[in-house]
């Protein structure tokens, strides 16, 4: 029974001394702060509740703390040294000051979290996509601390090239490129709408004419239809409108006496080969 009473009295005064604490604590807009005192964990609600960033907490009762002012940088700091470091590097603004991020170094996060997958960071307060930053992990989130400056930057300037030029995952290629890096871009480009589109409707009409045995020279988007510019295994060039529902021709670029919707691009190919001779 002193025991009982013993452990009634220690949370009694923790309570009264969680009253008269302020407390920094990092806060995602409508989630909630923690903070220690006298080894118990206590969870409050922000007040505001849309609330984001780094703050100085003044509890109120037991399940609410006030933002007394945001934290400056030196105490931000001072919380963060505590925790281990993680270099990520970021794929894509999630929602808010929350990224998505990829490890740099998937060996080195594998062996701090026992599982490489790509990770939240909160309170992103500077980057931009693919930056490489230095995060910091409390066991159960991970937040964002700088930008890591001793990273080649050239890197970046590369990937946001290839992404305006469509390059495909599988493509990408240049010095200093890692695993981790066709990761964190595929994660990249994967939210980007269509972005892959060009690519697949390129392999579609490449493999239509190689079937054939023609070669695919370039092609233009023209809304309903491509207009194919392509070879004959000779190289005799020719220009076709091709439908993209069912790569049906449209208009063949020589005269088939009305029946060009009669065939298809593969079978286009065979059909302007024979004229030809």
């Amino acid at each position: 029974m002193t025991n009982i009473f013993k452990l009634i009295n220690q949370i009694a005064n923790a309570e009264t001394q969680l009253c008269d604490t302020q407390f920094i604590a990092p806060c995602v807009k409508g989630g909630r702060v923690h903070t220690r005192v006298a080894k118990m964990v206590y969870t409050f609600r922000p007040k505001p509740s849309k609330f984001e960033g780094w703050g100085i907490f003044q509890p109120v009762d037991e399940k609410t703390a006030t933002v007394v002012e945001e934290a400056d940088l030196p105490q931000i700091a001072e919380y963060l040294q505590h925790f281990p470091q993680i270099r990520l590097r970021l794929a894509h603004q999630l929602r808010g000051q929350t990224w998505l991020a990829y490890p740099v170094n998937e060996a080195d996060v594998r062996q701090r979290l026992q599982v490489v997958k790509p990770i939240a960071i909160h309170l992103v307060t500077e980057g931009i996509i693919f930056d490489q930053i230095i995060a910091r992990w409390n066991g159960q989130s991970c937040w964002f601390e700088e930008i890591d400056r001793r990273t080649d930057p050239a890197i970046v300037e590369t990937l946001q090239s290839a992404v305006k030029q469509l390059i495909p995952v599988e493509e990408l290629q240049f010095k200093g490129i890692t695993p981790e890096i066709r990761t964190v871009y595929e994660l990249a480009t994967g939210r980007i709408e269509g972005f892959d589109r060009p690519q697949q409707d390129e392999k579609r009409l490449r493999k239509a004419l190689q079937i054939g045995g023609g070669e695919l020279k370039q092609f233009h988007d023209r809304g309903d239809y491509w207009t194919v510019d392509w070879t004959t295994a000779d190289g005799v060039r020719h220009s076709s409108a091709i439908a993209k529902t069912d790569l049906t021709v449209i208009s063949s670029g020589i005269c088939l006496s009305g029946y060009d919707r009669d065939f298809d691009l593969q079978s286009l190919v065979g059909v302007i080969e024979q004229q030809e001779w």
